[in-house]
């Protein structure tokens, strides 16, 4: 299943996500599009966050559940993505299951994540934001603060590869139909990257 203007940005940590989603907030109003992300500000998502920053312990396989009960509120929950997308509304989440896939296909193996995410439908567009592991965390590390638990060189070098794996796996097969897949250079600067985004969304609202 594909929800229609339904985008998605992937990458890892650093890639340049959140810059681009600022990026389109000058851009477009808030009736045109609406900028989300998982995990979720919801009760699920906040948990969650709680985790990220280490605030406390959980199995790897307990965190993929959750991540996955976050993302059901996130989409089928009232006023979800579903919803708005089903109104007319463009919604462009920051991370969605191809992060289950490669994150937590790093702590928990591959059989789970594919397990609880094989039944979400699936974006309209995905803009995968592929980076050198080493440049992003410098990035990450540039803005100061305390690391969250998956922000370290050795476990984001394992993400970008299961990222790289995940993407092939839909992007031109039976798996991904109906969902176009943009690889971006994200080492380009942010404007080249905001001006394929943006012909690519107008191509969408056609």
């Amino acid at each position: 299943m594909i929800i229609n203007n339904f985008i998605v940005f992937e990458g890892i940590d650093g890639a340049g996500t959140t810059t681009q989603l600022k990026k389109l907030k000058e851009v477009f109003s808030d009736d045109e599009l609406e900028i989300t992300a998982e995990p979720t500000s919801l009760e699920t998502g906040k948990f969650l966050r709680r985790l990220l920053k280490g605030e406390f312990e959980a199995d790897p396989k307990t965190a993929a559940f959750l991540f996955a009960a976050d993302r059901c509120e996130h989409i089928w929950g009232k006023g979800g993505v579903y919803e708005k997308c089903e109104s007319g509304k463009i919604v462009v989440s920051d991370r969605y299951i191809f992060s289950s896939l490669a994150y937590q296909g790093v702590s928990a193996g591959t059989a789970l994540p594919e397990k609880l995410n094989e039944d979400f439908p699936l974006p309209r567009l995905l803009f995968y934001f592929k980076i050198n592991p080493e440049v992003s965390l410098k990035r990450v590390l540039s803005r100061g603060g305390n690391l969250e638990i998956y922000e370290k060189l050795e476990y984001q070098k394992q993400t970008a590869a299961n990222f790289d794996r995940v993407i092939g796996e839909y992007d031109g097969t039976p798996k991904g139909s109906g969902m176009k897949v943009i690889t971006i250079d994200a080492e380009k600067t942010p404007e080249e990257i905001h001006q394929i985004i943006l012909k690519e969304i107008e191509s969408l609202k056609k």
